[in-house]
């Protein structure tokens, strides 16, 4: 959510950021509703003030008389006319200011889609096979480690079993993705995946990515035995969990930045993605995924700087894992409503002889911070809304392509890589079981 004098200020570059992010705002009728909003406020404002004096007069009975209770009446009435009036503009303003999206950084490509986005590094070799090569899911079935088979019919479409190895080297780079980031100062968390629509619309899942998220259809009942009315979702990331955990607060400007690491299992339903990648391990309804969130003074400066910040970290993961990657800098349609700028970083897959995206580094200044009624107060005493940035860690069973494809050898076999040696008892290789 973007200040409304910012909009007003800024008019046309907000029509043109939004024509480039492929979403549609009335701006002209954003404007109008925001005029009768402030008519109303005022109005409402002013009876108000009329009401405590009428109050007051009340108080004294030399005052008291038909004629002051009778206007008494009058403005309380009035009054509430006009709030039940103001309650549908502030609803229909309120809907049109969730779907503003961010402006954009002067250095974010102008695109139509992904392939607009823009390749700015590139690291490690693309390995050259002498052998002819699997893809994942037959090292999976000729390995042993995974089932989707029966995973369909344990639950449903894009349901998956890791089993063996496959569930030793998932827990294995988890843990060495969390364990790496609380090294670098970052507090971990493991995070509620049920969460309140105001968690999602605080991070701007919603509205905008509504149909991507399950909604609990029996969210279960109070203590006293009655059902609980408020709906529930299944969030498809710890970032909105590790935001809201601070929303609605006013935090000291000492205490920023805020660096948190969560872990959880994510929900997507893929409604978007019928017919894509619907084989393999690659684009699933349920995943685990270690997430970063940083909250920041409100600096663009700033909040640039831990942006290369979280993606040298993504990076150095890649790199400790020795898998080949380039990081490109995504394009204005590519990006969603509320990036200021975002890179992802994309692995190299061998059966895909392709980068594919495996992280995701945004920053989104204050637009989340907004919607989240997430402040600071400077030094100085002054409120401001914080700025937040996010960054996937490392995600799981889709990191599990990269890695069995480009360590695979010749007799079958897939060596497992150095760094997570250690969370695998040392193992070396997963070998075809005798």
């Amino acid at each position: 959510m973007l200040d409304i004098n910012f909009i007003r200020e800024n008019i046309k570059e907000l029509e043109k950021v939004t024509k480039q992010k492929g979403i549609e705002i009335d701006y002209k009728q954003l404007l109008k509703l925001d005029d009768r909003r402030r008519e109303f406020i005022a109005k409402i404002d002013d009876l108000r003030k009329k009401r405590n004096e009428i109050a007051n007069l009340l108080k004294d009975p030399k005052q008291r008389n038909e004629k002051v209770i009778s206007e008494g009446k009058e403005i309380k009435d009035e009054i509430t006319d006009l709030e039940a009036k103001a309650k549908k503009v502030m609803e229909e303003y309120g809907v049109i200011m969730l779907r503003v999206p961010n402006v954009i950084s002067k250095d974010t490509p102008i695109g139509k889609d992904d392939k607009d986005n823009k390749e700015i590094a590139v690291w490690g070799k693309i390995p050259k096979f002498k052998f002819a090569i699997k893809d994942h899911m037959q090292l999976g079935k000729d390995l042993d480690l995974v089932d989707l088979e029966r995973g369909v019919k344990v639950s449903g479409f894009r349901g998956y079993y890791l089993k063996n190895a496959a569930a030793e080297m998932h827990m294995a780079l988890l843990n060495y993705a969390f364990n790496k980031l609380i090294l670098k100062g970052f507090i971990p968390f493991i995070t509620p995946t049920l969460v309140r629509s105001a968690a999602l619309t605080g991070s701007g899942h919603f509205p905008a990515s509504k149909d991507e998220i399950y909604q609990i259809q029996n969210p279960g009942k109070q203590e006293s035995g009655e059902l609980i009315s408020e709906p529930l979702y299944l969030s498809g990331t710890s970032e909105p969990a590790l935001l809201a955990y601070r929303a609605d607060e006013t935090l000291k400007e000492e205490e920023l930045p805020l660096k948190y690491c969560g872990f959880s299992t994510c929900y997507r339903s893929e409604a978007g993605s019928y017919g894509k990648d619907a084989r393999g391990l690659y684009r699933l309804h349920e995943f685990m995924k270690v997430e970063q969130v940083v909250i920041c003074p409100a600096d663009i400066k700033l909040g640039l700087k831990y942006l290369e910040e979280l993606r040298g970290i993504a990076e150095e993961i890649l790199q400790d894992l020795k898998l080949p990657y380039h990081v490109v800098a995504v394009c204005t349609a590519d990006m969603g409503a509320g990036k200021y700028k975002m890179y992802d970083i994309e692995t190299w897959m061998p059966s895909r002889n392709a980068y594919c995206e495996t992280h995701s580094d945004s920053f989104l200044t204050d637009w989340q911070a907004r919607r989240l009624n997430l402040k600071y107060k400077t030094k100085d005493g002054e409120l401001k809304y914080a700025f937040t940035l996010n960054n996937t860690g490392l995600a799981s069973p889709r990191i599990l392509i990269a890695l069995w494809e480009n360590y695979q050898n010749e007799d079958g076999s897939i060596t497992i890589p150095e760094v997570i040696r250690p969370y695998m008892g040392g193992r070396t290789k997963i070998e075809k079981k005798k």
